[in-house]
């Protein structure tokens, strides 16, 4: 039997991204069984950001990472109603060595 699209669960989602000069969240009604990945890519934020590469930026749902260790990856999450799905940006630089050289500049 093939559905139609009035028999298509949906829920709602957000998807966020943020950049010092720049924070969006996007809601998007996706349909039950959607992977956090896919809800980036039917989001449409990445036409906003050119630097989001769904397939190479972390994600994670509420500030809990999506690693494939501790949780599943980006495409194999499938979400819940009303997650955050947010796009993390890479480090600029390692938290140790940015606390080095502050504690570095500290004393000096």
């Amino acid at each position: 039997m093939i559905e139609s699209d009035e028999d298509v669960e949906l829920i709602a989602v957000e998807v966020a991204y943020a950049t010092p000069a720049k924070q969006l969240i996007i809601a998007v009604s996706v349909p039950l069984g959607t992977t956090a990945y896919e809800a980036v890519l039917l989001s449409g934020i990445q036409q906003e950001f050119d630097d989001i590469d769904p397939a190479k930026n972390a994600m994670g749902i509420f500030s809990k990472l999506l690693d494939g260790k501790t949780r599943p990856t980006p495409t194999e999450y499938v979400l819940q109603s009303r997650d955050r799905v947010e796009i993390y940006r890479p480090l600029l630089l390692d938290p140790k060595q940015a606390r080095l050289k502050r504690v570095v500049k500290a004393k000096s």
